[in-house]
């Protein structure tokens, strides 16, 4: 089995499967996180004022400013915790914290370490290229998204049989059915999950290390790992433990 140690990496997304979750809470989870979604905005356009801000500093410096990078990282931060609470994973039912901060106890972490130096000048900007691909794939995703989107909504026939679709092939079904999360589901879910998250931290200059093309498996590992945090105390599932680097 992998271990953290062997796995280190400057983006690193940590994901714990929560049981027991409950079979219905899902489908209200969108309206639970209302006052989450309305601070998520704000703190997007905040997100794209302080990397416009670091911008220059990094161009001429290759530093990274300290105070913009803790928040810009506490943003991303607070974006997977939802998106793991919710309809990025389904993977717990204990409702995300309102913080900017690390939780350590709570099952969907995430760890940026800021880079000591980063390329100056124009070969700062050149260098993100290299996540082209890696970018074109996700607009594509969410066009993709959104075309389904549309054509559902042509007819409430379309509607019905999307969200029927959707249930029956998401985590959703699992635990309608059995009370369990399935764990393939649950791990390519948080190898996408995390590959979205290092290519948004590489596009936005909080590392220098360029994410693989596609999505790769977590490899599942025990505690303890560098980052020094400890397991949650009486909830060590025995398969449900994500912990990935880059």
């Amino acid at each position: 089995m992998a271990t953290m140690a062997a796995e280190y990496r400057p983006v690193r997304v940590e994901a714990e499967l929560d049981e027991p979750l409950s079979r219905w809470l899902w489908a209200v989870k969108w309206l639970l996180l209302a006052p989450h979604h309305l601070l998520l905005t704000a703190l997007a356009l905040g997100f794209l004022l302080a990397t416009a801000l670091a911008l220059p500093v990094l161009l001429v410096t290759g530093r990274y400013p300290r105070v913009l990078f803790a928040f810009t990282t506490g943003v991303l931060r607070w974006a997977w915790r939802v998106a793991f609470y919710s309809y990025g994973a389904l993977a717990t039912d204990r409702y995300p914290p309102f913080s900017l901060g690390a939780v350590p106890d709570y099952p969907a972490r995430l760890h940026i370490d800021r880079p000591e130096r980063l390329p100056r000048g124009p070969a700062l900007l050149v260098s993100r290229l290299r996540a082209l691909p890696q970018v074109l794939g996700l607009v594509l995703f969410g066009l993709a998204f959104r075309l389904v989107w549309w054509v559902g909504g042509l007819s409430a026939f379309l509607a019905l049989v999307a969200v029927v679709v959707l249930v029956l092939t998401s985590p959703a079904a699992g635990l309608l059915r059995t009370g369990h999360y399935p764990r393939r589901q649950f791990t390519a879910l948080i190898a996408f999950d995390r590959w979205l998250l290092q290519v948004l931290a590489y596009v936005f200059f909080l590392t220098d290390a360029c994410p693989p093309l596609k999505p790769a498996p977590a490899p599942l590992a025990p505690w303890p790992h560098p980052g020094g945090h400890r397991p949650l105390s009486g909830r060590r599932p025995p398969h449900g433990r994500v912990v990935s680097g880059r």
